[in-house]
């Protein structure tokens, strides 16, 4: 079998067959926040292309946290923040961050971020009147409050509370169950499936 393309473009997607739309996901919600401006950059980065899709194993896999949640949270909701993020914005979101220590929450444009390749998504949980669950902090929060690394240190100090934590832990629970992997200093994201092995097979969409 022929490797893959290595690249295509955003515009290119909606008609390949490596892709699935968010809106073919039962059970879900989408609020994808960089397509308007409750962001750190403040505007709308993605119109106007559509980046409501995710690689179609990554697809998959949330089809089965919907499953688990239905089963072991009747009521509430998966809401995605982001999925396919283009290469062209992960450059414009590391220029934004140009000369601060905050770089560290981007991946290198030349390495790649796992969400160019719809392989990543940004996620929290709804409850049962649609309201988000508290994580101690919103998307996007670029403190120590974000990192699960440090939440046992965070709990101890009084900066975030049992029920904070308790939330993050069921969106782990949920979201490992599927085969996902978070990070150290995000609560709302995780891979699908091992990032070398993503940028070393999969598509990167630019």
């Amino acid at each position: 079998m022929s490797a893959p393309t290595r690249t295509i473009t955003s515009e290119e997607v909606p008609g390949h067959a490596g892709f699935r739309h968010l809106s073919t996901i039962a059970g879900i919600a989408t609020d994808l926040r960089y397509a308007g401006p409750d962001n750190f950059v403040g505007r709308d980065l993605y119109s106007p292309l559509d980046c409501a899709w995710l690689h179609r194993i990554a697809a998959a896999a949330i089809e089965q946290v919907v499953a688990w949640l239905a089963a072991h949270r009747p009521g509430h909701t998966l809401l995605i923040l982001d999925a396919l993020r283009p290469h062209r914005v992960q450059e414009q979101l590391w220029d934004a961050l140009a000369g601060t220590p905050l770089r560290m929450y981007l991946a290198d444009p030349i390495r790649g971020s796992i969400h160019s390749y719809g392989m990543a998504v940004d996620v929290t949980i709804l409850d049962g009147n649609g309201r988000e669950l508290d994580m101690g902090t919103g998307f996007d929060d670029m403190s120590e409050r974000s990192h699960p690394a440090l939440e046992n240190e965070l709990l101890a100090r009084g900066e975030l509370t049992a029920q904070q934590v308790a939330n993050r832990q069921l969106l782990r629970d949920a979201m490992f169950q599927a085969g996902f992997a978070g990070i150290n200093s995000e609560w709302w994201h995780f891979d699908c499936g091992d990032r070398d092995a993503v940028r070393a097979g999969f598509i990167r969409v630019l």
